[in-house]
């Protein structure tokens, strides 16, 4: 599994679905690049069972996300045309329907490959013939990209366990702390909480007063 942590993400031009049902050809995440930060996430298909879950709390805390200049982005193997159907199909059948934010297309696993969170891989037999090893389908991963276009922190799950949506926020929370004032932010650190000076005086200084 690489570690894009530090690095430029990944470039990609896919379709996708946005406002919950307008088809957009080319999507980039470079449209970002400069204006916001970015959380890019990974589910392994549409009209399954943990997804929905996934996809409906970003909806949920979309509009914190927004407070912050956040944008969300979600990204599957399945084609435009899934993503839509599932995007208007009602909840209580199983679908998203009210998501907003983007839905990229990875049909061709591309994407997933490049974010090194697709769940096997492509090889060749003995007689030069193309196989697959693995579930074609992407890990739960996510991906925190700042206004540079680097990622900033990345988390990966195994497919049948669901992300913490507040830890997500609670790593843009940091991120945009630390780069407007310099601090870091200690163990289970949140928002509003005390930070510490990257010296052992500030160190000591916030140990201090965690004892207090």
């Amino acid at each position: 599994m690489s570690v894009l942590v530090g690095k430029k993400a990944p470039h990609f031009e896919a379709n996708a679905v946005v406002n919950g049902g307008d088809f957009v050809e080319n999507f980039s995440l470079r449209q970002f690049i400069g204006k916001k930060e970015v959380i890019f996430f990974f589910y392994p298909m549409d009209f399954t069972f943990v997804c929905p879950t996934e996809i409906i709390a970003f909806q949920d805390k979309l509009p914190e996300f927004e407070k912050r200049n956040v944008a969300v982005v979600g990204c599957s193997v399945d084609s435009k045309f899934s993503h839509w159907a599932w995007l208007n199909t009602e909840r209580k059948n199983g679908g998203i329907k009210g998501v907003k934010f983007p839905l990229v297309s990875d049909f061709s696993k591309t994407i997933s490959e490049n974010y090194d969170v697709l769940a096997g891989e492509s090889d060749y037999d003995e007689e030069g013939n193309s196989t697959f090893s693995g579930e074609p389908v992407a890990y739960r991963g996510l991906f925190l990209i700042d206004k540079q276009g680097m990622v900033r922190h990345q988390i990966v799950n195994d497919l049948p366990f669901g992300r913490s949506i507040d830890e997500a926020l609670r790593m843009v929370d940091a991120l945009q702390f630390y780069e407007e004032n310099g601090e870091v932010c200690p163990a289970n650190w949140h928002k509003g909480e005390d930070t510490m000076k990257e010296t052992h005086e500030g160190v000591a200084h916030y140990l201090a007063q965690r004892e207090g």
